[in-house]
Parts: C-alpha cells; structure tokens; sequence
C-alpha cells in the first residue's frame, strides 16, 4: 500500500476541527504553540471568535495548519507516505515532511499570513469558478481584472482579485454556462500578482528557517512545479507561490504518479478528498472529517 496526506487550505474551517484530537497527548505540544503564535488559547478562539475573525487570514492560515499537524501528530503513519498541500496547505506539507518542526512550521506560517496581509488590498477576495473551458476563464479574468489563483481538476478555477470585479467576474461566468461560480470567505487574492510585495519578506523567513530534508520514507510533492521536494533549492519555488498561479492539478497528478493507492485528506474539510473522488471514482479516498474517532482512522490505515 502507498499512501498519500494531503493538506488542505483556508474556507472549510470550522469551530470543532481541532476537537477531535484534543484530548491526544501527541497534539498537546502543537496546540500549545499555535495558541502562542495566536496569542490566545486555540480552543477560544475556535469558540468564541465571531466569523470575521475565524476566517481572517492570518488566523485562518494558523488554523488550518494547526489541523494539519495534529492530525499527522496523533495518526503517526509508519508507512511510506507521499505528501502535498494545496495553498497554505503546503505549509503544512513541509512540516509533515520533516522539512521543519511542527513549530517552526507555525512560525513560518504566521509570517506568510503577515507578509499576505501587508501586501494585500483591504477589499481583496478570492473566488470560483466551475465548468467552463480555461481559455473562457482566461478571458473572463482578463476582462474584469483578475487573475486564476489555482487550477484544479474537473474544469474548477479559483480567481482572485478586488472583491467587487472577483463578484462580476462570477456572475459573467455563470451567464456564460458555468455550472457554478461565487466568492469564497478567503480575504486575500492569493497566488496572484496582488501579492507580489508579500513574496521578498516571506523568502527571508525561509531562508532563515535551517530547513532539513525530507524525513526518511516521506515525499514531498511541491505544488510550485509539482515536483518532488528534496532540498533548499524548493524554497524559492514555495516562497513565489504566493503571488504566482498554483497549478493543483498537475500536483495532483504527481502525486498520483507515485503509485498510491490509499489517500486521505487532513482537512479541515473534504475538498481535496472530492476533487480526487472526481479524478478517479476507483481510488480509496477519504478525508479525516468522514470519521468519527482517531480509532476509525487508524483502522483504515491498518486495513
């Protein structure tokens, strides 16, 4: 068997999504320092913040990493495993990996959610766009002055831009037969040139991060060339990504490549888990908010 993580992004976080491990000795550490990086404990925020503040960048980024961590912590998987993630969600990956501590991972993280914030425009937003062909996409981005942020399978497109013209954008696609088009609650026009002044101070922060290779038995997909990463030389290459179109579906593709057969999405959210269910209805997917108990899981995985 060969499995593969993968780790999801912002928009599907929820008030309950660290609670199944909280109770999990290997998650005390990591929730101890995401409520540090927060400033708060983690499990107020979760519970007491309104929306705005949940899906606020940089607190959504922290979040969703936490997530991210904690359920690798508690799963500890002894098997050979392939990994990826899918825009912030590549934060996570890295750390997964070995690349750095989960809290040096949280650190870093924090610091592209600052920089993101520093550089963004205060009516910036991303949105989505199914169904139609890409060239129609292109043109329509072009028109209303956005940009593709991700490309995924199945005809599915992220757009990011300011917030009224991500609107226009969807509602110009929807008259031209796109199955589906909204904003998303991700407040920033991530992986597009709007972000350009984030790119300098978060490589700084990576190059200053001593990162290791990959730990023994974990491969690292970088969704910046969907290439395998094995060194410092990636940085760059995860440092772009925040102003430069991340092309998940050929990510996706690579890691299909490397022969697995069992996949599961970390979460928060079963995105990522539906978008494979899509590629290939004869994979064994799952995503951990599919289950009900870390025991659950772990008898999937031993299965």
């Amino acid at each position: 068997m060969t499995l593969a993580l993968l780790c999801s992004g912002q928009g599907r976080q929820s008030r309950a999504m660290l609670d199944l491990f909280a109770d999990d000795a290997r998650a005390a550490p990591i929730l101890a320092e995401a409520s540090d990086v927060l400033g708060r404990d983690v499990f107020t925020v979760l519970r007491t913040d309104d929306e705005a503040t949940l899906f606020a960048n940089r607190t959504s980024q922290i979040l969703c990493v936490t997530r991210g961590l904690v359920a690798a912590a508690c799963l500890a998987p002894t098997m050979p495993f392939v990994v990826a993630g899918y825009s912030v969600g590549e934060m996570t990956a890295w750390g997964i990996a070995g690349i750095w501590s989960p809290e040096r991972t949280l650190h870093l993280t924090a610091a592209r959610a600052e920089a993101m914030d520093a550089a963004s425009g205060t009516d910036d937003r991303l949105g989505f766009i199914r169904g139609l062909p890409r060239e129609r996409v292109d043109a329509l981005v072009a028109q209303f002055g956005c940009a593709i942020a991700i490309v995924n399978p199945d005809l599915l497109f992220v757009i990011g831009g300011e917030r009224a013209h991500v609107a226009q954008c969807c509602s110009a696609a929807l008259e031209q037969g796109a199955t589906s088009a909204r904003s998303i609650a991700v407040h920033v026009a991530s992986h597009t040139p709007r972000l350009s002044n984030a790119v300098a101070a978060f490589r700084a922060a990576l190059d200053s991060s001593e990162p290791a290779k990959p730990a023994l038995g974990r491969t690292l997909i970088g969704a910046a060339d969907a290439s395998i990463v094995n060194g410092t030389r990636s940085i760059a290459g995860l440092a772009g990504q925040i102003d430069t179109m991340v092309d998940w579906a050929a990510t996706l593709e690579a890691v299909l490549e490397r022969g697995v057969d069992r996949i599961l999405e970390l979460g928060p959210g079963t995105a990522l888990a539906d978008m494979v269910r899509a590629v290939d209805p004869a994979l064994d997917v799952r995503a951990i908010d599919d289950f009900r108990s870390v025991s659950g899981i772990r008898d999937w995985l031993a299965r």
